[in-house]
């Protein structure tokens, strides 16, 4: 493969630079520099810094030279680069997504991300609350279904390690302590899928010489190194197909068929959003009779005792297919 020409390199590593300087606030030479090695850029620490010098002479930057490492930032009234002229539109998006998807991006994007999305929460606050995308922030949330709780603490070392090697197609050796507290084990696994289940976060993996796929709760993964080796994702891996065969658990999944009795107040919701594509609603005269092919997972087991007296005539048995 043909090398690139060096002024191309030069021209991809000032454009990046440029961007990433922020207005109304400073940045360092080794700041950026990790910005830059996170966005997959990697030049020598030495090179970021002549790079500075460069555009420093040639733009409205400001460089403070104080103290070491050098400080730098556009000039209050320069028009900078990119994120200045960012819209409105485009800063909300980059705030809710920042705000919404935080654990479900690559920590190493997110780390090159932060430049744009402090620029972004700027671009909101410049023109007080008033603005219309500013207000929007506060009309809209996410809300759970359930009793919120406090998510479990995860490593941030760990979910790096997590999110990179699934990001690259890497091996990954973690050491996961199960769900009845024993002893630690070694695993390598192939990372396929981070999946956000309420508060907890799980990595869908196939261990190292099995086909079959598994889930690991992040919070019980007690350390995490992406291997340098790289694999091959499985053509028959599908997220979506593996959450609606198994759902999240410790344990191997199981379809059932479940049947029980709720009362018509409570029961109302399950007609108009139906636990799967078969179920069946037998009306009853204060009650809906409620039969459906589904995963029998801890989820399930909670949701049907939150009803309390007002579900009844719960049974399961094994689904046939």
């Amino acid at each position: 493969m043909a090398k690139r020409p060096d002024s191309l390199e030069t021209l991809q590593l000032s454009h990046e630079l440029l961007r990433r300087i922020p207005k109304g606030r400073t940045i360092t030479a080794p700041e950026l520099h990790q910005q830059l090695m996170e966005a997959g850029y990697e030049r020598e620490m030495r090179t970021i810094q002549r790079q500075l010098e460069t555009l420093s002479e040639f733009y409205d930057i400001e460089r403070d030279d104080s103290s070491k490492p050098y400080r730098y930032r556009w000039k209050e009234n320069a028009k900078g680069l990119s994120l200045p002229g960012l819209s409105a539109q485009e800063s909300l998006l980059l705030t809710l997504a920042e705000q919404q998807l935080g654990n479900l991006l690559p920590a190493k994007l997110m780390n090159s991300m932060q430049g744009f999305f402090r620029q972004a929460r700027g671009q909101l606050d410049e023109n007080g609350r008033s603005q219309p995308e500013r207000e929007w922030l506060d009309k809209v949330r996410v809300i759970s279904t359930s009793q919120p709780l406090l998510p479990p603490k995860v490593d941030q070392g760990v979910f790096e390690q997590v999110s990179n090697a699934l990001y690259d197609n890497q091996w990954l050796d973690v050491v996961y302590q199960n769900a009845n507290g024993k002893k630690a084990n070694t695993y390598r696994v192939m990372p396929l899928g981070l999946v956000q289940q309420g508060p907890r976060m799980y990595l869908a993996c196939r261990f190292e010489g099995y086909n079959d796929n598994r889930s690991l709760a992040l919070h019980r993964i007690k350390s995490a190194t992406a291997s340098t080796l790289a694999f091959a994702r499985p053509n028959d891996f599908n997220l979506q197909q593996l959450n609606d065969d198994m759902g999240f658990n410790d344990g191997p999944p199981k379809m059932i068929r479940l049947r029980f009795q709720i009362d018509k107040a409570n029961g109302l919701h399950i007609l108009e959003c139906p636990l799967s594509e078969d179920q069946e609603v037998k009306e009853l005269t204060d009650e809906y009779q409620i039969i459906a092919t589904v995963v029998q997972t801890d989820v399930l087991d909670r949701w049907l005792l939150s009803f309390g007296p007002a579900v009844s005539q719960v049974t399961r048995r094994a689904a046939k297919f």
